[in-house]
């Protein structure tokens, strides 16, 4: 009994946290899809992340075309970065993404130590799950109710 009751706990963590991601994805300035992240380890969130351009480049994620400019950050990355520049250390942290990890992201996952991905929305490519599948990380994809 005890068993389920905790997996109805982290479910509820795991939705709220999602949600949470959910509206730090409005803070992205990209047209074409607005990604958030959040890093929580000890259930203390240790970094944000949402998808857009780096540092010091002016808030534009598309071209004329409505095509994403290859310099352009996602989620997960600007998360993995930002918790490197702090004192704080993402090994066995749970990364919260409202959209599945790319592959490119996925390797930065691996690396940065992180044991659990959640996420809600499917990326248009798998690759990137497939890989932390094979790197043994905790996948949860989960519905969000409103």
């Amino acid at each position: 009994m005890e068993q389920n009751s905790n997996e109805n706990k982290q479910f509820l963590l795991d939705q709220r946290y999602l949600k949470m991601a959910s509206i730090w994805a409005q803070n992205s300035y990209c047209k074409r899809r607005q990604v958030g992240a959040l890093l929580v380890k000890d259930k203390m969130i240790i970094s944000d992340g949402y998808n857009g351009t780096p540092s010091g480049f002016e808030n534009n994620c598309e071209d004329e075309n409505n095509l994403t400019f290859p310099y352009v950050l996602h989620a997960e990355a600007n998360a993995i970065t930002k918790v490197a520049k702090s004192n704080n250390s993402s090994d066995g942290a749970t990364l919260y993404v409202t959209s599945s990890p790319c592959l490119e992201c996925s390797k930065l996952i691996i690396q940065a130590g992180i044991a659990r991905v959640v996420f809600y929305d499917n990326y248009h490519k798998d690759d990137g799950i497939k890989l932390l599948k094979e790197a043994n990380i905790t996948i949860v994809q989960v519905e969000l109710n409103n």
